[in-house]
Parts: C-alpha cells; structure tokens; sequence
C-alpha cells in the first residue's frame, strides 16, 4: 500500500463509521485488508485501494471500512458484566416495567461472542415470569453472518466458556462448535452503523455496547453516546467497557460501564 491507499482508507473509515485509523499503521491496514483483497479477486491490497479509488465502488469501499472496524470478541468478556446484567440490571428493569417485555440489544455484537454470552446467561438464570426480546447488531456484514452460524473453532470457545458452558450449550460438529438452537434463536439480527440515525430500531431496556468507542474518533464518539442515549427507555439502562464512559447519563456506584437513563439514581 502506498501512503495516499492508507490515505483513503482512513479517510473512508471516518467518514461512513467514524473510525480512527492510523494511516502510518501500514502493517495493521495491509493485515485487515489483505483477506477483502484475495476474496474480491484482486492481487493486491494496492489493487483494492485503485478500484474503491478508480471505480467510485460503494460496496468494495464498504467492505474495506467493515474489516478495519474493531473486531476483538470473547465469549464472557469481563464476566462480572453478565452477572451484573442478570442480577441486577434485569429484576430493577422487571419491577419498573411491572411485567412488560424487556427490550435487549447487544449493539456491536462481532462474531457473535458477545450476545451469546448474554443469551446464555439469560437461558441460564434470566429473572422469573419476564418476557425479554434480544437483538444484535454490528457493522460487518461478514461477522454477522458468522454469528447468525453460530460456528466457533476449539480456539474461539476456550477464549471466555467454562467447560460446564461448552457442554450445555454446544455440540461438536466436525473440527468445529455449532451452539444450540434454542440459543442460536433467542436472537434476532441487523447490520447498524452507530453513526446513522436508529430511531427505525425503536426503543430499548439495556444496551450492550463495549470495545467500541475507543475505536472512534471524538466527535464520533459523541454522537454515537448520543445515538445510543436516544434509544434507551427512561430507566433503561447503558452497559459500555469497563473503562467507558457517558457523560450526561448516570453511572451507577461502583458498577464500572454501568448508566442509566434517566433513573434518578445518584451518579456516581
């Protein structure tokens, strides 16, 4: 690649996704690229940088966006999140909404780890008598399209499952891990770009959303806060990285990642 395809690219990244990419990352761009390079017919990520360029090509300059957005997932990262969710978050939303169907979005899902994790957890010990919906979302189409497999490799199920987990919940298939379908259909799924306008995905209890606003630039980061703040019900409840932050929602007393919408909780 040269330095004005590394240009580009970073350029692209923030325009459509609000991405922060280095162009002077020549390995990383050359290494996320390469494979969109060699599935796309070209010889080169330079040759896919000339045609996104030359061609003005809307899906190839896609593509090349969805594999450089951040991609790291494990099955129960951060464990004590879960927990959090099922004991806590949860029976709080269950009281407040006095029996109504709670509203669950894991908005930048992966692979598929992340919202499995929580479905999993809620298959497991979800709060009695509680009607929950889960919905999960990313940006790459190729990811969502590997977590709607539910196919994981002996690497990908050792990152984050216990093994009682890997044994409740999945099956060996072949040299790989398919997760059962009464997991697999606890979700339903759409491709999301946090940047653009969500008011169509209507209203949520608790939003997912960790590893990803690091990854932006700042006033991306602003806007996709204030995105996702628009989705949460009064009383929903936020759940970033353990390091995140949202300034305008309440964060709960020693719940690292955890807001809430206007709660009338404290802030901590």
């Amino acid at each position: 690649m040269t330095s004005q395809d590394r240009e580009l690219i970073a350029r692209l990244c923030a325009e459509r996704a609000g991405l922060r990419v280095d162009p002077d990352k020549a390995y990383l761009l050359e290494n996320r690229l390469a494979p969109v390079a060699r599935r796309e017919g070209f010889a080169s990520v330079h040759d896919l940088v000339c045609a996104i360029r030359d061609r003005d090509d809307d899906r190839l300059a896609w593509r090349a966006v969805e594999a450089m957005s951040p991609a790291e997932t494990a099955f129960f990262r951060e464990p004590q999140t879960f927990e959090r969710i099922v004991g806590e978050a949860l029976p709080d939303l269950a009281m407040r909404r006095e029996g109504g169907t709670l509203r669950l979005w894991s908005a930048a899902c992966g692979a598929g780890q992340e919202v499995y994790s929580l479905a999993m957890a809620l298959e497991e010990s979800a709060p009695a008598g509680v009607t929950i919906e889960v919905f999960a979302s990313d940006l790459c189409e190729r990811r969502l399209e590997k977590a709607q497999a539910g196919l994981y490799s002996p690497f990908e199920v050792q990152r984050g499952l216990s093994a009682r987990r890997l044994v409740r919940h999945f099956e060996g298939r072949d040299e790989a891990f398919a997760l059962s379908p009464r997991v697999r259909q606890m979700v339903r799924w759409r491709r999301v770009n946090l940047m653009e306008d969500l008011s169509r995905l209507g209203q949520f209890d608790l939003v997912l959303c960790r590893g990803v606003l690091g990854g932006l630039l700042e006033d991306a980061r602003a806007r996709v806060l204030a995105n996702l703040e628009r989705t949460l019900k009064p009383g929903g409840w936020l759940v970033l990285g353990a390091n995140e932050a949202a300034p305008g929602l309440s964060a709960l007393a020693g719940r690292p990642g955890f807001h809430t919408h206007g709660s009338g909780r404290a802030a901590a």
